[in-house]
C-alpha cells in the first residue's frame, strides 16, 4: 500500500466485515447508517469538500469547489482502477451518475491510486476510458483528499446534502438498493421533481459484466494476495523470496491452497514483481471461480505475451475476459486482467485448482491477485 497517505488504507476485502480469511461468508455485510437515521454520521465528517482543491488533477471536468457543488446533492466516491472490489460497485455508481444528474446529483471519482502506475495520469485516462466513467474524477496523487475525509478503504462512497453535509457513507460491496435510496430522499429534500424514495430504483436493472461481476461468496477461499515483498504472504518458491535484487527462483513441484510460487530469473519490488528474462512463470493454488492479477508492462507500449495453464491443460470454458480458450493473452496496459472465470453453475462443485502462467516477453511486472 502507498505509504504517503500516513492512513493505512486498504482494499475494502471480506476480512474488513468481520469474515474468516477465506471468505468463506457473507462478504457483502452492511456497514451504513441505518434506514431511520440518516444523519447519523460523525460531525467530525462535515466540510471534507473542501479537501478536493487538493486534487492533483481532474478528468471530464475542470476543477470542482466546495462553491460549485452547493445546492447539489454530491456522492463522492474513493477508488484506484485496478481494486476488483471497487470495480464491482463501479456499474451501480455509473448507473446512478446517469439516472439522477437531472435531479441535481454529481458523482465525483476520487482517484487515490494504490500502485506506482496508478499514479500516472495517463493510465487512469485510459482505464476511465476503458470503464466507460464520464462523471468527474479528482486525482489524488498526494492522499490529501484521502486524508481530508479520513478515509481508509477502497472503495468508500459518501453522500452529501446540498449544504454540504455527510448523511450517509458507505464502505466496501453491496448494499447498493440503501445507497440509491439515501440519493433519491436527499434529492427530495432539496426539491427535485419526480423523485418516489424507494420506487424504480436503477439499482435493480444494473446487470454488471466481466469484473464487474459480483464475487461468488458461497464458493470463494482464496483471499487477495499481493506479489510485493511489503505484504506477500504464501510464497513458497525454495529460500523464499530475495529482496530487490535478480534472483533465479524455481516453483516447488506441489503446492497448498493459496501458496504460490515464482519460476525463473525475477525482481521482487516492495509493490510488484518483474520478470527480467523471458519464459519467467507464476504459478498459484487457488479455490475461486474468477481469478485475476493487476499486472503490465514495464515501459508502456510494449506488449508482453503470456500463456496460462489450468491444472495443466488449456483452461478451455474457464478462461477470463483477458484470454483465449487456448490460455493465450498479451498484457499491453497495466490494469486488472481476468485470467479465469470458471463456468457456473457446473455439474460439481468448485474445486481447488492450479494456476499457472507463463509470460512469453520479459519486462512484466505484476502486482497483485484478486478472486471473485
Amino acid at each position: 500500500m502507498s505509504e504517503d497517505t500516513n492512513q493505512d488504507p486498504r482494499r475494502y476485502t471480506t476480512a474488513d466485515v468481520g469474515l474468516d480469511a477465506l471468505g468463506l461468508t457473507d462478504a457483502q455485510s452492511s456497514t451504513t447508517e441505518p434506514e431511520d437515521a440518516p444523519t447519523a454520521v460523525p460531525s467530525a465528517l462535515a466540510g471534507e469538500l473542501r479537501s478536493l482543491s487538493s486534487a492533483t488533477a481532474w478528468l471530464n471536468a475542470p476543477p470542482l469547489t466546495p462553491a460549485d457543488l452547493r445546492g447539489h446533492v454530491v456522492a463522492v466516491d474513493f477508488w484506484t482502477y485496478t481494486c476488483v472490489n471497487w470495480l464491482r460497485t463501479l456499474p451501480y455508481v455509473r448507473a446512478w451518475a446517469a439516472r439522477y444528474q437531472d435531479a441535481g446529483l454529481v458523482v465525483i471519482g476520487v482517484h487515490a491510486p494504490e500502485f506506482p502506475f496508478e499514479h500516472d495520469l495517463d493510465n487512469v485516462r485510459q482505464a476511465a476510458r476503458d470503464l466507460r466513467i464520464a462523471y468527474p474524477i479528482a486525482q489524488d496523487n498526494d492522499f490529501a483528499i484521502w486524508r481530508g475525509f479520513d478515509n481508509h478503504y477502497w472503495p468508500a462512497l459518501y453522500l452529501f446534502d446540498p449544504e454540504g453535509q455527510i448523511r450517509h457513507h458507505h464502505f466496501g460491496e453491496g448494499d447498493y438498493a440503501r445507497s440509491e435510496i439515501m440519493i433519491q430522499r436527499l434529492l427530495a429534500e432539496a426539491g427535485a421533481g419526480g423523485i418516489a424514495v424507494g420506487e424504480n430504483l436503477v439499482t435493480d436493472t444494473v446487470e454488471p459484466q466481466g469484473a464487474e461481476v459480483a464475487a461468488d461468496w458461497s464458493t470463494l477461499k482464496s483471499p487477495e494476495t499481493y506479489c510485493g515483498y511489503q505484504q506477500a504472504e504464501g510464497f513458497t518458491s525454495p529460500g523464499g523470496l530475495v529482496e530487490d535484487e535478480r534472483h533465479a527462483y524455481a516453483a516447488p513441484s506441489r503446492l497448498r491452497l493459496n501458496q504460490w510460487a515464482l519460476a525463473g530469473e525475477w525482481t521482487i519490488q516492495p509493490q510488484a514483481i518483474v520478470l527480467n528474462v523471458a519464459g519467467g512463470r507464476i504459478v498459484y493454488r487457488f479455490h475461486a471461480r474468477d481469478l485475476n492479477l493487476a499486472m503490465g508492462p514495464v515501459t508502456r507500449s510494449t506488449p508482453v505475451r503470456f500463456r496460462l495453464l489450468l491444472d495443466g491443460q488449456a483452461p478451455g470454458s474457464a478462461h477470463g475476459a483477458d484470454v483465449d480458450a487456448q490460455g493465450n493473452g498479451t498484457a499491453s496496459d497495466q490494469r486488472l486482467y481476468q485470467l479465469i472465470r470458471q463456468p457456473m453453475p457446473q455439474a460439481q462443485p468448485l474445486a481447488d485448482r492450479q494456476f499457472e502462467i507463463e509470460f512469453l516477453d520479459p519486462d512484466i511486472q505484476a502486482c497483485v491477485f484478486t478472486f471473485g
